[in-house]
């Protein structure tokens, strides 16, 4: 499963570019979710959703479509990790499970300045639940200081099985190591003046990249932290199309899914 998508729906410039002219607001979700095949939604990283939101964008999206959630800044911005629990409990109690099926990855964020501490790291990762409602929950981790990259890092992510994010920034480190069953990849290289928001050449390049990963494997171009992950006889993966020139952000993402196929 190879899944692409772009962050939220509700982005003003995209209306008469992505979104149709005169296509109601209401209706953006609708007409995004048959364009891609994920989205990933910020809305939970500032604030607390309610069960009913969860799901009425389950109901308006195709079947096999899939939402990431953004975990709390609430959990993730704090100087003790170890001490997130409370909040890591009230963010799945708060209805996320009323996705059902669409219930993709749950993606933390931490903040630029925050530092690798082995342990308070691997308490944190303890901290995050590996089944709800009989469902096994992903969790993918994106950390932008440059004391994670070592391979203490991977070390510790491939023992709860839990991704780290390849950011494609000029802000932040790409680490590109495979840590746990799936893969999840956030681009933020898009040009308003492409109009598929990246070069044909890049976005093949992504898209080899992803077959590579899906397949089980690793692409060869691009450099790791720590040892070679297990092979897999197939893997998910989960690319978005974040920032950078947001209003080419759907094009980048429909043009990958093209290529794809």
């Amino acid at each position: 499963m190879i899944r692409v998508g772009i962050g939220g729906w509700v982005f003003k410039p995209w209306r008469g570019k992505f979104y149709p002219e005169g296509l109601p607001q209401a209706r953006e979700l609708e007409y995004a979710s048959r364009k891609l095949t994920a989205i990933e939604i910020n809305g939970t990283f500032y604030s607390t959703q309610k069960p009913e939101s969860f799901r009425k964008w389950a109901a308006e999206t195709p079947d096999d479509f899939v939402f990431s959630l953004k975990g709390p800044r609430f959990t993730t911005h704090r100087r003790v990790l170890a001490e997130a629990g409370e909040s890591v409990e009230r963010f799945f109690s708060s209805g996320v499970t009323e996705l059902k099926g669409k219930l993709g990855p749950i993606l933390w964020q931490f903040h630029p300045g925050k530092k690798f501490e082995p342990d308070d790291f691997a308490a944190f990762l303890a901290l995050l639940p590996q089944r709800l409602d009989g469902k096994p929950i992903r969790h993918a981790v994106e950390v932008r200081h440059e004391s994670f990259l070592v391979p203490a890092f991977i070390d510790l992510l491939r023992k709860f099985s839990v991704a780290v994010v390849l950011v494609e920034s000029g802000k932040h480190p790409l680490i590109a190591d495979v840590t746990s069953d799936f893969v999840y990849a956030r681009l933020q290289g898009t040009s308003e003046k492409e109009k598929t928001g990246y070069p044909a050449k890049a976005l093949d390049t992504w898209a080899k990249r992803a077959h590579a990963w899906a397949d089980g494997g690793a692409p060869d171009d691009l450099a790791t932290i720590g040892g070679k992950a297990p092979a897999k006889t197939k893997r998910d993966v989960f690319i978005y199309m974040i920032s950078g020139a947001k209003v080419r952000a759907p094009a980048a993402a429909m043009a990958l899914i093209e290529l794809l196929k």
